[in-house]
């Protein structure tokens, strides 16, 4: 199943993650990250990454 989602207590139970950005509009569109939401939440420049960091176990 693939979900198109904002909201982080439904990203941080996605199996596999992928990070579209950095941006939207011109600035967006390309692969930031991807992987499970550990390693999202990993990869400095992944904004959607420094959010879950903050929502995810430690």
């Amino acid at each position: 199943m693939i979900v198109i989602e904002h909201q982080l207590d439904v990203i941080k139970t996605a199996d596999w993650v992928i990070d579209l950005g950095p941006e939207g509009g011109a600035e967006g569109g390309g692969v930031v990250a991807a992987g499970p939401p550990e390693d999202i939440a990993a990869t400095a420049q992944s904004l959607t990454g420094q959010a879950l960091a903050r929502v995810l176990p430690r």
